[in-house]
């Protein structure tokens, strides 16, 4: 009994001493035969025992998702124009049910984080079931509806919807410019008449409504099923079925690389206008990324004909004297006619317009705006619905 235990015991030994010497060789192996996308598979398998819980990698359609933000955010030499971005660590969002879910800046992840977003190699395939067997409740998602804010920042507008002010504009002044009808004249022929595309196109959604969140999970993802080109795709169904020509640029600015992200958003945008100068509008669509101090990830939530949709806030930018943009009070207006019919058509999809000194390339047009879909603990159906109804409300706008 005793040789038999010393013999299993040698085997084990051995065992372990081939794993160390063979398996960086067999490594070394692999990485020189396959592609790069494939080797970064491979060895996201091959170290997953060894990740920490931020560095968790769920596979899905041959991508590799990573959730890891940074809590950060853009700097105002950003803000004000600059294109050198910088970014700064602050403390996670913070919300009270009675205050605003944030401050309107989409989370930015870590740089380092390039290397884990790998394009699907296979877009006809359909999503597959995401594994019970991998989901854990590290933190709680809570729905959450906001309704009508109280407070000096905070302006309603004629008919519906609200403007929070966070500039040095008088309320009174964005009210009576709020009254002025948009400089936007749309036609319904086949020349393109709005542009939609996405500064963040890999921010994603959870895959569906629940009520936790398993950080394993993506927030941002290069597959279009599940990221922001289907929140644009289903505003472009809506128009183009009332008869409005438009272009969705699906160009994922933010992939492989997050910085500069606007720079080359800026580039597109300019490349299309001069291609089809017929182009009144651009929306850039986003969604935001809402935490409170403990973890808990907030959904904004409507119910809107006895479907969940996620909340939807445009965003406009003053400018500061700074950013040369003259005409950043033409885009209000235009976000303001927009706010009014969302909320008159959809009563509570809207939080309130943020009104702040931001740029994010809105002096390209007149109507350029950005349009917050929800957040990162909103599931994916419930941001492709209310792109269903924003793209109706524009259509109701301009027809």
């Amino acid at each position: 009994m005793e040789s038999r235990k010393k013999r299993d015991r040698l085997r084990i030994a051995a065992a372990a001493v081939l794993t160390v010497i063979l398996f960086p060789i067999m490594a070394a192996a692999v990485i020189s035969a396959v592609p790069p996308a494939e080797t970064v598979l491979f060895l996201a398998a091959s170290a997953s025992a060894a990740l920490s819980a931020g560095d968790i990698f769920q596979f899905d359609n041959e991508n590799i998702y990573g959730h890891n933000e940074e809590n950060s955010e853009i700097l105002p030499d950003e803000l004000s124009g600059n294109t050198d971005i910088v970014y700064a660590e602050k403390p996670v969002f913070t919300v009270d049910d009675t205050d605003m879910l944030s401050f309107g800046a989409p989370g930015i992840p870590n740089s380092s984080d390039e290397e884990r977003y790998v394009r699907d190699e296979d877009p006809d395939a359909g999503p597959r079931p995401y594994p019970e067997s991998i989901e854990d409740h590290d933190g709680t998602i809570t729905s959450v509806h906001y309704g009508t804010l109280k407070g000096d920042d905070y302006i309603d507008l004629d008919v519906a919807g609200q403007v929070r002010n966070v500039t040095d504009v008088p309320n009174e002044k964005l009210l009576a410019e709020s009254r002025l009808a948009p400089d936007i004249r749309i036609e319904k022929n086949s020349d393109p008449q709005i542009l939609i595309m996405h500064t963040h196109t890999t921010e994603s959604y959870e895959p569906y409504e629940r009520d936790f969140y398993d950080s394993s999970f993506i927030s941002r993802t290069t597959d279009e099923r599940m990221n922001m080109a289907a929140v644009g795709d289903a505003i472009a169904e809506q128009l183009e079925e009332a008869g409005i020509s438009v272009i969705h640029d699906t160009t994922m600015h933010d992939y492989p690389s997050y910085n500069g992200s606007y720079d080359r958003s800026r580039e597109t945008v300019q490349k299309i206008l001069e291609e089809y100068p017929s182009i009144k509008i651009v929306l850039d669509i986003h969604r935001d990324a809402i935490e409170r101090s403990d973890g808990e990830r907030i959904a904004p939530v409507a119910e809107i004909n006895g479907r969940n949709a996620a909340q939807v806030m445009i965003i406009s930018g003053c400018d500061d004297g700074t950013m040369d943009m003259p005409d950043y009070m033409k885009n209000f207006r235009f976000a303001c006619a927009l706010q009014r019919q969302l909320e008159s058509s959809y009563e509570g999809l809207t939080r309130p317009i943020l009104f702040d000194y931001r740029k994010y390339n809105q002096d390209l047009t007149t109507g350029s705006i950005l349009i917050e879909v929800g957040g990162h603990a909103n599931s994916i159906d419930q941001a492709v619905y209310s792109g269903e109804l924003i793209g109706r409300s524009l259509a109701e706008l301009f027809t």
